[in-house]
């Protein structure tokens, strides 16, 4: 860790933690996932379901978008209300239900998770917190690993809830090249963590909203940098798919609302790097990792970056950023107002 991340908000410098946190939970949690996809080869469950919010409900649609494109089997996501407020019972038969939580503390989400198990699913949780009542509740807890985080924006422990995704799918699929992508995470995640998106993200500071746009295992990204930007800086910030963005949506792109494009290396590729070129010639001002189209403005990307890890890598680079604009527009990026770190929903 560097001087300069050692003086930055707090934010930063448990965001800069994560590359550490990643080793922590393949040190910890490798034989649990290791049981964990012996167990799910067994019961060959026909559907999977999460429950999350928030930043975790983020990292639950990359869990989604990897689950369908490496195992084929369909992945929704339960709204907590359709329990805690409906009571309407859930029948999870042969299914896998997945929480995730920061804190496992959540009244909807434990409720969702005790009406999940009741159902007949098999309950899995990720969870920061090993002491919470989620933890405790479910037939697999698997420890995040994030260790301590005191900044209300949640960082650390939203890309370990990512990586914890891709640990029970390489171990579920026994797939040797998702295992290499695994065991190499912590070291791309410290390049990206090298990586300057400020002079990019300047271009942020003065504006009033945007969209930030993703597809694929890229959604996900977009999502919780929308929502960092919300929280950190009071920007307005609408996440879209690539495929979505271009129908009514891009009737608001222009030269005053700017965009920012994440990609990655498989088959989303052409088609979102079409859609960034469509919006260039709006006239928008457009920041993207695909620094090679003519009229973007290029965030540096890790060149190489296996197609799982680049929503991981960008946002990691990401964080390391928007800090510097929440400040830039005169807020400290550790106390947004009107939140709390742990956020208790029925």
């Amino acid at each position: 860790m560097t001087l300069d991340t050692l003086m930055a908000p707090l934010m930063a410098s448990e965001a800069a933690e994560t590359p550490d946190a990643l080793r922590r939970q393949i040190d910890r949690c490798a034989p649990l996932f290791q049981d964990l996809g012996e167990r799910l080869r067994r019961l060959a469950p026909r559907f999977v379901v999460t429950g999350a919010r928030g930043s975790s409900d983020h990292a639950a649609t990359y869990g989604k978008y990897l689950i369908e494109t490496q195992l084929g089997l369909p992945v929704a996501s339960i709204g907590p209300s359709v329990v805690s407020l409906y009571q309407t019972p859930l029948h999870l038969q042969n299914s896998l239900y997945i929480a995730v939580s920061q804190s496992g503390r959540s009244p909807d989400l434990l409720r969702l998770t005790e009406t999940a198990k009741a159902g007949g699913a098999l309950t899995v949780a990720f969870v920061n917190d090993e002491t919470s009542p989620l933890f405790q509740m479910v037939d697999v807890a698997i420890p995040l690993c994030a260790g301590p985080e005191k900044s209300v924006a949640a960082t650390k422990s939203y890309l370990t809830s990512l990586f914890a995704f891709l640990q029970m799918v390489a171990y579920w699929k026994a797939d040797p090249a998702l295992l290499a992508t695994v065991a190499d995470a912590p070291g791309w995640l410290e390049k990206a963590m090298a990586l300057d998106w400020y002079p990019g993200l300047s271009h942020l500071a003065a504006v009033r909203g945007l969209y930030i746009i993703g597809r694929g295992l890229g959604a996900a990204a977009a999502q919780e940098m929308a929502l960092k930007c919300k929280e950190t800086s009071r920007l307005h910030a609408d996440a879209f798919s690539a495929a979505e963005v271009i129908h009514g949506p891009l009737a608001l792109v222009g030269p005053d609302f700017p965009v920012l494009a994440l990609t990655q290396d498989d088959a989303t590729l052409a088609p979102t790097s079409d859609a960034i070129r469509r919006m260039v010639g709006l006239g928008a001002t457009v920041l993207s990792t695909a620094g090679d189209i003519p009229g973007v403005v290029a965030l540096p990307a890790v060149a190489g970056v296996p197609a799982e890890l680049a929503p991981l890598t960008a946002v990691q680079s990401f964080y390391m950023g928007i800090h510097r604009i929440a400040t830039d527009r005169g807020l400290n990026p550790d106390v947004p107002p009107n939140l709390a770190k742990v956020t208790e929903t029925v």
